[in-house]
């Protein structure tokens, strides 16, 4: 394990522009180096004066804050830190979650199924500017009445692991394996857990004839791409060959999806018929979006593994 000064010091620097990181890390290091050396001069203990420095230093956010001329302030900087780590934490899943189920109950009970997706918009980001809304005014009247939260007083015990030159975590990975676990079942469980149409009956939503060849082919660049964030949890950062392997991923998987979508093969022709709005351009409407949609994903995620795969080189 690493010493307290180093994961002091790394703490800090993670959010320090990074021209700067090298120097503040040099300067950074000699200050302790000096205050430790005051108090071991009187004999103190090494170790306890390592400790009593680095606590009397603060938190290393607001430390970080200070070499970065930032400003840590909402109404004031008491809360801001606990502010913005509760905000981004409700903001990452509730809107997503909330718009998710608004778009379901749309279309399993709603008369206009077609009005899904915007619906699903619609409530996800009403529902992030609620959130964002009511938490920031929440924190605002706890500062300026300056209500005490019970918070525990900062110390180096609450120092994270210093990870060295990992760039990519279990947060980055594991989110991605469960979408992609949760993609593959989606694709697998329309076909048992069927869309209800209007005479009662239950069709999946993608024809089955696609399982001769293009639904089995799909589910095994998903399971592909599975090994892919593996591979890339292993090499602890992106790499060019790992980036032309996600390239070729993501061209695997959308070019079959947009050919599918773009020639009408995706959807199951008989739900298509029992629907009178996918019948009456509902459908073309639906492939249209959903090419983009698809386009875009996969754009984004090479673009995204490019300038990581930059910034890990340099």
């Amino acid at each position: 394990m690493s010493s307290l000064t180093d994961r002091y010091v790394a703490a800090t620097l993670r959010t320090v522009p990074a021209p700067r990181r090298t120097e503040l890390a040099e300067e950074l290091r000699a200050s302790i180096a000096d205050m430790i050396d005051d108090r071991t001069a009187g004999g103190q203990d090494h170790a306890a004066a390592e400790r009593e420095v680095l606590t009397e230093m603060g938190r290393p956010e607001q430390l970080a804050a200070r070499y970065s001329d930032r400003t840590l302030q909402l109404i004031g900087p008491r809360y801001y830190l606990v502010w913005w780590r509760v905000l981004r934490m409700l903001l990452t899943w509730i809107p997503a979650l909330v718009g998710v189920i608004a778009g379901v109950v749309k279309a399993t009970l709603g008369d206009e199924p077609g009005g899904a997706v915007g619906v699903a918009i619609s409530a996800a980001i009403q529902t992030a500017v609620q959130i964002a809304f009511w938490v920031t005014l929440s924190f605002a009247i706890l500062e300026r009445a300056q209500a005490p939260l019970g918070l525990p007083e900062w110390t180096v015990d609450q120092l994270p692991e210093e990870t060295g030159d990992r760039q990519i975590g279990q947060g980055d990975c594991i989110p991605s394996v469960v979408f992609l676990l949760g993609t593959i079942a989606v694709i697998v469980g329309q076909h048992f857990q069927r869309w209800s149409t209007d005479d009662g009956s239950r069709l999946p939503v993608l024809d089955p004839a696609l399982w001769s060849f293009w639904l089995p082919a799909l589910i095994g660049v998903l399971v592909a791409t599975i090994g892919l964030e593996v591979a890339k949890y292993r090499a602890r950062r992106w790499t060019w060959p790992l980036v032309a392997v996600n390239a070729l991923l993501n061209l695997a998987f959308a070019a079959p999806v947009v050919w599918l979508l773009l020639t009408d093969r995706l959807l199951n022709p008989e739900l298509v018929d029992r629907f009178a709005w996918l019948r009456e351009g509902g459908a073309d409407d639906v492939a249209r979006i959903a090419v983009v949609v698809t386009v875009v994903i996969a754009v984004w995620d090479v673009v995204d593994s490019v300038v990581k795969a930059r910034r890990a080189a340099r």
